[in-house]
């Protein structure tokens, strides 16, 4: 831990490798010239543009119910990009001291890692979310999720 935080410091760039299908590394290369910049310059664009949007994960106070905002806003990247398994977002929410006022249930991190369509199907099976049932899934578990774990911030607790 001490070496990391010494690397941290030191502020030394360091080179990264990645894999990149042909598209991907088409549109990076047509969006560098579009914009008249380096493809290195776009690569940490996107880096640092992601990792400021990620913040939450990168604060050990942020815990259980405090990363349900962020993970509302991936869930289709994160699932398809990440593959995150149910156990693996358990963890994330739940295994570093959360506070019991935090906690996420299973059942509802389920709902993060769920097909939209298998999404309503179980929304249409909790009678908590039925009261706030919308045409829009997405708002609909947004509703539910902000409603049962009273967030702030960009959704209001529901009173």
């Amino acid at each position: 831990m001490i070496e990391d935080d010494d690397n941290l410091k030191n502020d030394k760039k360091h080179i990264v490798s990645m894999r990149l299908n042909n598209a991907d590394r088409f549109a990076v290369r047509s969006t560098a010239v579009r914009l008249f910049v380096r493809e290195s310059e776009l690569y940490r664009f996107a880096i640092c543009h992601l990792l400021s949007r990620l913040d939450k994960l990168h604060d050990e106070s942020y815990t259980g119910s405090d990363l349900l905002p962020l993970f509302l806003e991936f869930r289709e990247e994160l699932n398809i990009h990440l593959g995150l398994k149910k156990h693996q977002l358990f963890k994330i929410f739940n295994g570093k001291s959360t506070n019991p006022d935090k906690f996420v249930a299973m059942v509802d991190i389920e709902l993060l890692l769920m097909p939209h369509h298998a999404v309503r199907q179980r929304l249409q099976q909790i009678p908590e979310a039925l009261d706030d049932r919308q045409d829009d899934t997405n708002g609909w578990l947004r509703q539910y999720l902000s409603k049962k774990y009273c967030l702030v911030g960009e959704f209001n607790c529901a009173d």
